[in-house]
Formats: C-alpha cells, structure tokens, sequence
C-alpha cells in the first residue's frame, strides 16, 4: 500500500470540485486552484483558477474571479472573467462585468457596465494594478462664466426689444 498518493497524472474528479450546497451560508473568502459550484449563499470574495458554477437558487453578495462561469443565479458583484462569462436564463446580475467573452440567454436580467478585456488586463485587474483602459482622462477647466447682454454667451439677453434671428 502506498502511503503518498501522486494526483498529478489525475484528470479532475468529483472531489476536485468546491461545493457550497443548497441552505449554506458561508461569509468570507474562497480561493481554490479546482471548479467551484455554489447552490447556497456566499456573501463575499470567489477566486477560482478554474471554473466557477452558480445554481438557479444561489445568492452571492461580492465579486467573483474566475477562468470561466456559468452563471444561474443572482449576484450583487463583479465578475472578473479570464474567458467566458454565460448568464443563464434565470440569472439576475447587479453589477459589472470585466471579461473577454459574454454569453448571454434571452431571459437572463444584468443591470451593469460591460468591459471586454484580454489577458493582461484581466491578470492587471486581479493583481491590483489599474490598466490604462480604466483610466479617465483629466478634463481642463475652463472659464464657464457668462456675461448678460453680450455674444460671448448663447443664453445672453439682448438689450432691447428685439427678437433675433435663428
């Protein structure tokens, strides 16, 4: 009998999977190297190198980083998405999206800005650095005061009675 059991040769199997059930409520942080399925509630950060798997009866309230997701449930959330994100049908999504491929059902319900991103803005993002397509450029201010009764303004009044001219 071996005493050191060698999994690298292994494709991944059932037990490979991270699973929150139905009526679990979990707070926190979940990091896994393998697929996550969640069916319960997870209020809280979701990293995943693999895929991330959300069931029709499944809340979370926090972000989720994944290589993939399918997802069924509802969020409250970002999603940050190496490949594909697909919103089922009876998903509801509050939040943002930072992703390269979308997926979406007919039915599905998301109330959020979308950003299609590559691999290197995706690894910036999930590594803490702001990439340069999240920056908003500095608007110069300008003089907005207005003088009545000249041309400088488009609101300005004439002096007299006159009506001009469109």
């Amino acid at each position: 009998m071996a005493s050191n059991y060698d999994r690298t040769g292994d494709s991944i199997g059932v037990n490979d999977i991270s699973r929150i059930s139905a009526g679990s409520i979990i707070k926190g942080e979940i990091t896994s190297p393998n697929d996550i399925r969640i069916d319960g509630t997870f209020e809280g950060k979701i990293v995943s190198q693999a895929k991330v798997v959300v069931g029709e009866k499944a809340v979370i309230k926090g972000d989720i980083i994944c290589s993939n997701c399918d997802f069924w449930g509802r969020i409250n959330g970002n999603f940050f998405v190496k490949d594909t994100l697909s919103l089922k049908d009876t998903c509801v999504v509050d939040g943002d999206l930072h992703i390269r491929r979308l997926q979406v059902d007919l039915d599905a319900t998301f109330n959020g800005n979308c950003k299609m991103i590559d691999e290197d803005t995706f690894n910036q993002l999930t590594t803490g650095e702001r990439p340069a397509m999240y920056d908003v450029p500095e608007i110069e201010e300008e003089d907005d005061t207005y003088k009545v009764g000249t041309s400088t303004s488009p609101f300005s009044v004439n002096s007299g009675n006159e009506i001009p001219e469109a």
